[in-house]
């Protein structure tokens, strides 16, 4: 009887778990079959298939299929992927193929990329704004990634500086957040965050932290193998990057491969660069008019006697093309994803050139029934660069028009002219040297190989499905090094009698290492209608550099004094250790919550400062969804979501500023003991409480769509509060070892407005019209800059160094004002011509003596170089075949100083008292100045403008060759025109100085793409 009942106690408790497994697949079945790309009809791995108002789903094979258990109820599946427009299928029996096609950017529905994960457009509680390739600025000239967005976002500025080939940008996401520290946004690719090799100073690329002879590290991305890139904006969407996102996120995802047999396409493009606008200078009949009327005999004997143009002598047309050849496809179960990139770019200016080979593979296998997935991503460049001397360029308006490129006579200068102090065989120091020479005599070269890349397992629990195991192992190396030569006969390079040319080598490596461990849970509760997304982590991520020190010689190969070095290495290495975590929480598909945490360790600050706290909530309220608006016919979406976080900023403060140590004194401050000469030992200032900057964001968003999504877009407003900030302060004598040292002291507020709208304005079989327009307006002060900023003798930190004079600023840091306000003099006017009296200023404390800046109780602030107002427009209208499109960028309410009219506008740069004539600015004739006047505020100009970046003509042949390749030709101009008042030769300088800006060219390119 005991063993009857054992039995039955155990046969019965399995028929019970048959009876309910036999009556779930009763109401249930099984959908299969296969996701593919609407253009080339290749299946797409990981496309996530989920029942419609729920979290259950799967996943896409390597080869796009699928296969998913759904109730009798279910009536809907919703496809989504990234860079793809979600699409929802009425579910039917069977198999069936299901095609989507690549995302617009705009719908709401649209998988988007987020930090350490992904989320449908309409569930986004942060600012985050997407744009795919498909909206992508196109042209060859676009060499870095951040020229693909600008214009496009609102809030998002791309100010080029300058037209040398693959020079960086500068990128800001709502302006500024930090006066000293690094206001470049983390770039992260593929989920690896990148160090920033970025220079803090846009006129030093050789400077901290970046790769030797690369103007810009992200030069040596291909913008081709770029499929999506998402800007995280506000502190709720960037707090889960902690110490390094103050000044916001840009997440970059690179194409992938796809199941079938390979696809090919080959993209290349051939054009040329002008120059847009040269600066206006004196002919060469105005310039010999005005010496011969002005001019002393010994002056009007110094002209030559032939008509040079020397702005024509060095600038050219610069030939570019840029190629890029992909293939995806499948073997078995491996996508693959292989691209190969080179371009040749020549600079406007002569001598000027980049050549740039990239090469790429992608691995993205799914394994063991779809439980794990793994993502391979390798990038390798390299870059073979020739850099001008732009010292030529400010030459070249400067010098004297009546002089020839060579000299007749023959001259110790390798042939060329050039002004000398009498005796024909020394330069004379202080004049204006040979543009020509100033190129063809300066020899500078480079090379740089760049390795990055990532190996990212997500393991998916066969046991516990719902959580997700993810190991991410990221590497980026880099190698720069390069050389200067120029010969002993130049006089740019004219040392003491026997020290004469220059020759001396470069060389770095820069290292960063990734390592990132991640559990993911994601449950759908259907018995309180909720699904929490639950995110934790670790991460280890190590950054070290190598600089080599190298000797200086001349021409003869001997050393030059004070330039040989002591160590032949320096070494710079920082960790990071970093603790994250995220939940995400949705109820009813009409609330959402969003809170994270990360914890941030860096080996750059002491202990007692060692870790931060960043932390993020984010609430969002889906409007459409409830009942008073679900069914309207007008509004097809509304969300208002609210959010605060706290982010911070490490980058570019010293690894050991925290310790007190030593520095090595320069050549000139060694100490003789006999006969013999000794470097010493100077202490560094050091603040034992250093710590990293703290930015608080509040955001306010309002996202909307009308007309079933045909008007999209968004309204935000922000506020910004970072704290302290690093700032060089002064300090009592005898409390530290100098003066002056640096330190937390410092607070600066910004906050704004976005606006974004997206239409579909016609769509039609033959018609289709897109338009997008955005506008931000931001205003941010300094409310805090040093605790001497009650001394009524404290103006502020001079900022903003200027050519003319030595150690000159024109801007100036002050509480209560924008950063880098100019601080200048105010000028009088001629009240019946109105024309400037020069030497003539406002007396503002009336004590009958005008002084100078920046120590000058006469300056005052005047405007700012940064826009209050930026506006961004694209538009794309297609017929049939053909397509036109274009990128207009507007800046409303930024000031520039022309220090090129304050150094050349005036009558005594033609005249010099150092015997040499030089040519001016036609502009002279407009104040009649006789000598400089640096600091008037006559020469801070409004420097708005309207562009035109980019003008797109396409035609699409559709297929061709017996219908096996697809074909399309395109037609393109970048920089097309500019609306400005400014009189220089571009308005848009980021910083607001135009001190002979490498002038951006205008670019007419010649597209084709061949698929086969």
């Amino acid at each position: 009887m005991r063993k009857k009942r054992l039995l039955w106690r155990r046969v019965l408790p399995l028929s019970l778990l048959l009876f309910v497994y036999s009556f779930s697949l009763a109401q249930s079945r099984t959908i299969s079959g296969k996701i593919t790309d609407a253009t080339d009809g290749t299946g797409l791995p990981g496309v996530t298939i989920l029942v419609k108002g729920t979290k259950t789903g799967a996943q896409t094979g390597s080869d796009g299929s699928f296969s998913i258990t759904v109730p009798n109820t279910a009536t809907t599946l919703v496809v989504s992927s990234v860079g793809y427009a979600t699409k929802e299928i009425p579910i039917g029996s069977g198999s069936f193929n299901i095609t989507i096609v690549k995302s617009s950017g705009t719908a709401l529905n649209d998988v988007v990329v987020i930090g350490y994960g992904t989320v449908k457009q309409k569930d986004l509680t942060g600012s985050v704004a997407t744009v795919t390739s498909k909206d992508f600025q196109q042209g060859a000239a676009i060499t870095t990634p951040d020229e693909l967005i600008s214009g496009k976002l609102a809030g998002v500025s791309v100010t080029p500086n300058g037209g040398q080939p693959g020079s960086a940008a500068t990128v800001r996401i709502r302006g500024l957040s930090s006066l000293n520290g690094n206001n470049d946004p983390l770039y992260v690719i593929d989920g690896v965050p990148m160090q920033s090799l970025k220079s803090p100073d846009p006129n030093n690329p050789l400077g901290n932290s970046t790769i030797p002879g690369v103007t810009d590290p992200l030069s040596m991305i291909d913008p081709n193998d770029i499929e999506s890139m998402t800007v995280l904006k506000d502190a709720s969407a960037a707090a889960i990057y902690g110490s390094r996102a103050s000044s916001g996120v840009i997440l970059i995802t690179t194409k992938k491969g796809k199941s079938g047999s390979p696809k090919f396409n080959f993209n290349t493009q051939l054009g040329g660069s002008v120059i847009a606008k040269e600066e206006s200078v004196l002919s060469t009949n105005q310039l010999k008019n005005y010496v011969t009327t002005n001019g002393t005999p010994s002056q009007i004997a110094l002209m030559g006697g032939v008509s040079t143009n020397w702005q024509n002598q060095i600038y050219q047309t610069g030939a570019i093309t840029n190629s890029n050849l992909s293939m995806a496809g499948a073997l078995k179960n491996l996508p693959y994803y292989v691209s190969v990139g080179y371009l040749d770019q020549a600079g406007i200016l002569k001598t000027d050139n980049l050549k740039r080979t990239t090469a790429s593979l992608r691995l993205n296998p799914i394994l063991f029934d779809n439980h794990l997935k793994i993502d391979f991503n390798f990038n390798f460049a390299h870059e073979n660069t020739k850099f001008a001397n732009q010292a030529a360029i400010g030459a070249a308006a400067a010098f004297d028009p009546t002089q020839p490129v060579m000299n007749p006579k023959g001259s110790p200068f390798g042939g060329y002219f050039e002004w000398t102090t009498g005796n024909d065989s020394t330069p004379n120091t202080n004049a204006t040297k040979n543009p020509v020479a100033l190129l063809n005599q300066y020899n500078s070269s480079s090379m740089a190989n760049r390795v990055y890349g990532n190996i990212q397992f997500d393991y998916k629990l066969h046991f516990l499905p719902d959580l997700h195991i993810n190991l991410n192992l990221g590497l980026d190396t880099s190698k720069g090094w390069g050389s200067v030569h120029v010969p002993g006969d130049a006089a740019q390079q004219w040392g003491t009698t026997t020290n004469h040319g220059q020759n001396y080598q470069y060389q770095g490596t820069n290292q960063n290492t990734v390592l990132e461990f991640k559990l993911n849970y994601v449950k759908d509760i259907a018995d309180i209608n909720s699904n929490i997304n639950v995110l934790a982590g670790y991460g280890y991520y190590n950054n070290r550099s190598y600089t080599y020190n190298y000797a200086s010689f001349d021409s003869k190969g001997d050393t030059i004094p004070g330039t040989a070095p002591l160590y032949p290495f320096s070494i710079n290495e920082n960790t990071l250790l970093s603790y994250f975590g995220r939940l995400i929480y949705t109820y009813n598909n009409k609330y959402l919550l969003t809170a994270s945490i990360r914890t941030d360790g860096s080996s750059r600050f002491p202990s007692n400062n060692r870790y931060g706290v960043f932390p993020a909530i984010a609430v969002a309220w889906k409007l459409s969804e409830e009942s008073f608006l679900k069914n309207s016919t007008t509004v097809s979406s509304l969300k208002l979501r609210a959010s605060y976080g706290v982010t911070g900023n490490q980058d570019f403060i010293s690894n050991y500023g925290y310790i007190p140590g030593y520095y090595l004194s320069n050549n000139g401050s060694q100490y003789q003991f006999g006969n013999n000469f000794y470097y010493l030992y100077t202490p560094s200032p050091y603040d034992a409480n250093l710590k990293w900057e703290q930015t608080a964001s509040t955001n306010i968003g309002i996202d909307y769509g009308f007309l079933n999504n045909r008007i999209t877009g968004s309204v935000e407003y922000y506020y910004k509060n970072t704290t302290d900030m690093i700032n060089s302060i002064f300090i009592p004598d005898g409390t530290n070892f100098t003066n002056k040292y640096t330190a937390n002291i410092g607070n600066m507020v910004s906050k704004g407005v976005e606006f974004s709208i997206n239409a579909v304005a016609i769509q039609t079989n033959k018609v289709t019209w897109n338009l997008s327009f955005n506008i931000a307006y931001e205003d941010i002060k300094i409310t805090k800059l040093t605790n001497n900023s009650s001394d009524p003798t404290f103006y502020g930190d001079a900022v903003g160094g200027i050519s003319g004079g030595t150690g000159n600023t024109i801007q100036m840091n002050t509480v209560g004002y924008t950063p880098q306000a100019f601080f200048v003099l105010q000028q009088i006017y001629n009240q019946k011509s109105g024309t400037p009296i020069e030497g003539l200023y406002v007396d503002r404390n009336r004590d009958g003596v005008i002084s100078s800046p920046p120590s000058s109780p006469d300056a005052y602030h005047y405007k700012t170089p940064f826009a209050p107002v930026i506006m961004g427009f694209s538009t794309s209208v297609s017929y049939l075949k053909w397509s036109l499109s274009t990128v207009l960028r507007a800046n409303i309410g930024n000031y520039v100083y022309n220090n090129v009219a304050a150094n050349l506008a005036v009558q005594r740069s033609i005249l010099n008292p150092n015997n040499f004539i030089s040519n001016t600015l036609t502009t002279y004739s407009n104040t009649n100045f006789i000598n400089n006047q640096y600091f008037s505020d006559y020469y801070v100009e409004n420097a708005s403008f309207l562009k035109m970046d980019n003008l797109r003509l396409n035609y699409n042949f559709g297929n061709v060759i017996n219908s096996k390749v697809r074909l399309n030709i395109s037609a393109s101009c970048q920089n097309v025109f500019v609306i400005t008042k400014y009189s220089g030769i571009d308005p848009e300088i980021y910083g607001g100085i135009d001190n002979n800006i490498y002038p951006t060219p205008r670019t007419y390119t010649l597209g084709v793409n061949l698929g086969f």
